[in-house]
C-alpha cells in the first residue's frame, strides 16, 4: 500500500509499513543492549527477528523522532533514552502531565 506523507512541505510517497508494538520494542531493546556497536544495515541484519526493510525504516524513524536513538556521523546507532531521568523529571512539581 502506498501512503503519502507530508513533511515540511515536501510530499514523500513511501511503502508504508506499520510495525507492531512488540516489533518496535524488540528493535529498541536490541539497540539498547548493543549500544553503539552497529550501523543501520548491520543492525538490521543482526536483529533476532527478521522483518521487511520498510518496517525497519519506520521503526528507526520513530525511535529517532522520539529522541530514543541518534545516528552518529559515522552511521553508528546510539541509544540515548534515559528512563530514570524522565521519571525524575515527571516528579518535579513544576511539570504537569
Amino acid at each position: 500500500m502506498l501512503k503519502t506523507i507530508e513533511k515540511s512541505k515536501t510530499i514523500i510517497k513511501t511503502n508504508w509499513r506499520s510495525p507492531t508494538l512488540q516489533t518496535v520494542l524488540m528493535v529498541e531493546n536490541f539497540i539498547n543492549e548493543h549500544n553503539s556497536e552497529y550501523k543501520k544495515t548491520e543492525l538490521f541484519e543482526k536483529l533476532p527477528k527478521k522483518m521487511m526493510w520498510g518496517t525497519y525504516q519506520t521503526i528507526m524513524k520513530y525511535l529517532e523522532d522520539t529522541c530514543k536513538i541518534i545516528i552518529e556521523k559515522d552511521g553508528v546507532i546510539t541509544y540515548i533514552w534515559n528512563p530514570k531521568l524522565a521519571e525524575k523529571m515527571r516528579k518535579r512539581p513544576e511539570i504537569k502531565l
